[in-house]
């Protein structure tokens, strides 16, 4: 759980990546203040370094804590529902940080349940429920066996011009 009131800036916020650099105790060099202005950087964020984290919107809030991930240095990012709650303006801001990242050799992994985002944006896919159902390109896994499996039978697909959408189907008992 976030507070959003608490008073802290978006530098501060990033800053917390580099705490495990730092040490217990240490305070922040110049070079760590440099990672936190390239994080910044790279999800488009340098302007709002100063401006108090709840003052942003959710999805500046998202690129603040993706940037705070960058900070760290971390070569594997895991994200809980990076996307839920923003638009699709913000969304689409979200996947030009997520394509920069795997320019630059990060691996995320991203928990969601948008199957169809999954398929359109994700190169690889994890289908899990309780157990792992299905690995490999969306194609290969979203098959209408797994997805079955996974939910119960509640899934349709269904065939567009634009390729397989796939429907929750929980309205009613089949």
């Amino acid at each position: 759980q976030v507070d959003w009131t608490f008073p802290v800036d978006v530098a501060d916020v990033v800053m917390m990546g580099r705490i495990g650099r730092l040490g217990l105790f240490r305070r922040p060099k110049r070079s760590d203040w440099e990672y936190v202005h390239q994080s910044l950087d790279v999800v488009g964020m340098s302007a709002f370094a100063e401006r108090q984290i709840g003052e942003l919107s959710g999805g500046q809030q998202q690129r603040v804590f993706i940037a705070r991930a960058l900070a760290q240095e971390a070569e594997l990012m895991l994200m809980d529902e990076p996307l839920t709650g923003l638009d699709v303006r913000s969304q689409e801001d979200i996947f030009v940080v997520l394509d920069e990242l795997r320019t630059r050799g990060v691996t995320v992994m991203i928990a969601t349940h948008d199957l169809n985002l999954a398929a359109e944006r994700f190169d690889r896919v994890m289908l899990l429920n309780g157990r792992l159902l299905g690995f490999g390109k969306p194609e290969d896994v979203f098959t209408p066996e797994r997805l079955i499996s996974a939910y119960g039978g509640h899934i349709r697909m269904l065939e567009t011009g634009d390729g397989t959408m796939i429907v929750n189907d929980t309205c009613c008992d089949h």
